[in-house]
């Protein structure tokens, strides 16, 4: 079974067993999920109301990418596992002679750079539901302000959470022009995502204490 597919206290349940996976990376990846999910609630308690009615155009479009979002993000919950264990297959190869010693070398390698992949998606993924919410924001329906409030700080924790697992990674890989474009391709987008997310949370929070 799928880990999207399970109840959510068994998954809770084989993250908190002493199995490495699922770990950090599903769990970056369940938080952008639900973090978008809420932002498609917020469209949802939006959608035909009158008071916001010049807005309905882009409720439209919002419930649209907010559902692709949080699709995408499921997928990477299963994928991020899976790589993981793909990767604990490579350990286990021999390395009694130098010829395995070699090829478990360039499997271990190529493996990190693959383990890279799904919290690479999922930054990147963050940052365009982050931009979504900020769009949202005075356009859907103020009695759900705290829930976009949450979405937030959710996809907050996605981005740092996805960018610390590329980083374990990146550290046992040798290919220095692949980790370098990872680094400055993470950096851009925590110094476009954290300060949107901090600016959000702010305002919400001083609109609700109002």
């Amino acid at each position: 079974m799928k880990l999207k597919e399970q109840k959510t206290e068994d998954f809770v349940v084989l993250l908190a067993s002493a199995e490495p996976a699922p770990g950090g990376g599903s769990t970056a990846a369940l938080e952008g999920s639900l973090a978008a999910a809420l932002i498609h609630m917020v469209a949802s308690l939006t959608e035909g109301k009158k008071k916001y009615a010049e807005h309905q155009d882009f409720i439209t479009g919002l419930l649209e990418e907010s559902e692709a979002v949080y699709h995408d993000f499921l997928e990477l919950v299963d994928r991020d596992t899976e790589v993981f264990n793909y990767m604990r297959t490579v350990f286990a190869m021999p390395g009694d002679t130098e010829e395995e010693r070699l090829a478990r070398r360039r499997a271990r390698e190529e493996a990190l750079k693959l383990c890279t992949q799904t919290p690479r998606e999922m930054m990147a993924l963050g940052l365009k539901a982050l931009e979504l919410a900020a769009a949202a924001m005075g356009k859907t329906n103020a009695n759900a302000a705290s829930d976009l409030g949450v979405a937030v700080i959710s996809l907050k924790a996605a981005v740092q959470g996805a960018w610390l697992n590329i980083l374990i990674n990146i550290a046992g890989i040798d290919d220095r022009a692949f980790t370098g474009t990872l680094r400055e391709e993470g950096q851009k987008i925590l110094a476009r995502a954290l300060p949107l997310a901090d600016n959000m949370y702010q305002k919400i929070a001083e609109a609700l204490e109002a």
